[in-house]
């Protein structure tokens, strides 16, 4: 923000940690930190700039806060089964307010109207509250100066490539100056693109937030959820459905970029993008709720990809939009989060090759074929769209690539890839059988046959009792847990009983799992990876080892962030989270735990 623009500066402590609050609608999110501040939020989608940025700042700027003097404690929840945030402020004499935020998102003539609307509502409660608001973007990675022009009931802030607008019934010069003020009713601040607000701006947030409130507690009542953990299940379909961009069918990774995996470690990456892994455990999570219009939407973004991909190969990553280059560069004006850069914008790992993506992509939409609720036409056109996938999994998975973990510096024929190549071979067959296909159905049946077998051959170790992470190797990676899960072997196959215990054996640190133990490019893992603690637990669920596995599973929900999310990491020493946030692998791991050890409805009612 420009000096001359800025008539009131008080020093403000960057965002100390990742209790955050996500609000959004498919088209834009926003972090709200415990100090009710917006201190993340990009624009127009999900990889744009961050106007709000103060994350991963460590200067006073870059944040929206809504605040009140005196402040002695602050309650937050989300209202219920929704993404609206609400936050209760109160000072020392009595005084107190309830803010209000949420992105609009409901249906409006016949279409989801998904605005880039912030809508914030303050609501005075009790005594005389006085309330500061403070509004700080910054533009082009905070690389730009904003300048700051006033209308009658608006400000505008200016920078050369966007235009930030804030509607409201709150006096201008309080907010320009950054004044206290005393709350009379129920005040509302709009952010949006700069266009004019043809109501005031009490009747959109009133008729927005209806509409919005009645939007998300409508598509709650469609889940088919478990009987237990209701409340955490529900919060994470939440986060996952707002990580979707429902424009094109993408699924973000996470909302954040370089948030370190581990403290001063240089493990800082871009996760705003689509990795079509991530985007195949997101989808069967939503879709064993019976939220299946996301897998829909889903494969028309998939079809766009293969359509486009040179020889149909498939990229481990890619852009919401469907953009194949994500060139990894650094914002040099930021400082990191904690003062950890650096900041990345893109991911150089679009560059590498991942066998594990075709199979990926053809698991995400199988289940179309087989679904009758669908409406999607599942025929054998579509099948034959998916058929060059298979073939690209049958004739690279003896090859070596980078692997689930995304290696930098080495390239192996990793178990999980080839598992994965299987897997494009195995759910084509039974495609086809289930299509009348038989002579296709063989065909792919005879390539899933020898995968297997060359798995079993080549990433079987005697000495470890275990399938080991590579071919001819000998150490262990958690991604061997899932040889159950995607049906590659029956959960009481002796060989997955073993694969288990050595998992656990090798990774298992405290009540968490890492997703190796050897060192990678940037030395040894120091902290655990949330997702592979969940695997864990589907494991010994699977396996029969329940009581350890909900043990594991409490565990994991007592270090949610006070409104119930996860980020990628957490240090098995003091549980605190780490990585990028919310992170959609983590969300849909409490989804499938609870799904595994829930009591059955039948059971308790």
């Amino acid at each position: 923000m420009a000096a001359a623009d800025r008539r009131h500066v008080e020093h403000r402590e960057p965002a100390a940690d990742l209790n955050l609050g996500l609000i959004g609608n498919g088209q834009i999110a926003a972090l709200v930190d415990a100090q009710a501040r917006i201190v993340w939020g990009c624009f127009p989608d999900f990889q744009g700039d961050p106007l709000f940025s103060q994350l991963v700042d460590d200067q006073d700027r870059g944040y929206y806060e809504i605040g009140i003097d005196d402040c002695v404690s602050i309650e937050r929840e989300y209202l219920r089964n929704t993404a609206i945030l609400q936050t209760t402020l109160r000072d020392s004499r009595g005084g107190a307010v309830r803010l209000t935020d949420f992105v609009p998102h409901f249906w409006q003539y016949g279409r989801e109207f998904r605005p880039l609307m912030i809508v914030r509502q303050i609501t005075h409660l009790a005594g005389t509250p006085r309330v500061r608001v403070r509004m700080r973007p910054v533009c082009n990675y905070g690389a730009d100066e904003v300048r700051i022009t006033r209308g009658s009931n608006h400000l505008r802030y200016v920078s050369d490539a966007r235009v930030l607008r804030l509607t409201t019934d709150v006096p201008i010069g309080y907010i320009l100056d950054e004044r206290a003020f005393v709350p009379n009713g129920t005040h509302t601040l709009v952010a949006a693109s700069d266009e004019t607000l043809l109501e005031s701006p009490a009747e959109v947030g009133r008729r927005f937030f209806e509409q919005t409130r009645d939007h998300w507690r409508n598509w709650v009542r469609t889940l088919s959820i478990p009987y237990d953990w209701q409340q955490a299940v529900i919060r994470s379909a939440i986060t996952l459905k707002l990580s979707t961009y429902t424009e094109t069918g993408a699924v973000v990774a996470a909302m954040t970029t370089s948030i370190p995996e581990a403290a001063h470690t240089q493990r800082n990456w871009d996760y705003r993008h689509c990795w079509l892994r991530d985007s195949y455990f997101v989808i069967r999570a939503l879709n064993r709720l019976g939220a299946t219009s996301i897998m829909e939407n889903y494969l028309h973004y998939i079809i766009n990809l293969v359509a486009n991909a040179e020889d149909n190969t498939l990229q481990p990553v890619y852009g919401i939009n469907g953009e194949a280059e994500l060139t990894e560069t650094r914002a040099e004006q930021l400082a990191g989060y904690r003062g950890m850069g650096p900041v990345r914008i893109g991911n150089d790992a679009y560059r590498q090759v991942q066998h594990d993506v075709y199979g990926s992509v053809i698991l995400a939409i199988t289940q179309i074929f087989f679904d009758e609720r669908l409406s999607h036409l599942k025929d054998e056109a579509l099948f034959r769209h998916l058929e060059p996938l298979g073939e690209k999994a049958l004739a690279h998975y003896p090859t070596p690539d980078a692997g689930i973990w995304e290696y930098r510096g080495r390239e192996r024929i990793h178990t999980h890839s080839v598992l994965l190549c299987w897997v494009a071979c195995d759910r084509l067959a039974r495609i086809a059988r289930h299509l009348d296909l038989n002579e296709d159905a063989e065909r792919w049946q005879k390539g899933a046959n020898e995968i297997h077998a060359a798995i079993c051959d080549n990433a079987w170790s005697e000495t470890r009792n275990s399938f080991v992470e590579s071919f001819g190797g000998e150490d262990i990676d958690a991604a061997l847990l899932l040889m159950n899960e995607l049906s590659f072997l029956p959960a009481d196959d002796p060989r997955f009983i073993g694969t288990v215990e050595a998992v656990g054996e090798t990774l298992k640190r405290g009540d968490y799992l890492f997703r190796y133990a050897a060192a990678d490019d940037f030395g040894a893992p120091e902290n655990a990876f949330n997702i592979c603690t969940f695997w864990y637990i589907e494991a010994l669920s699977a396996i029969g080892r329940t009581d350890e596995a909900q043990h594991l599973f409490d565990n994991m929900l007592e270090h949610r962030s006070d409104l119930g999310m996860l980020s990628e990491d957490i240090d098995p020493k003091t549980g605190e989270l780490w990585g990028n946030y919310p992170q959609t692998y983590s969300m849909v791991g409490i989804i499938n735990a609870a799904l595994h050890l829930s009591r059955r409805w039948e059971e308790v009612l």
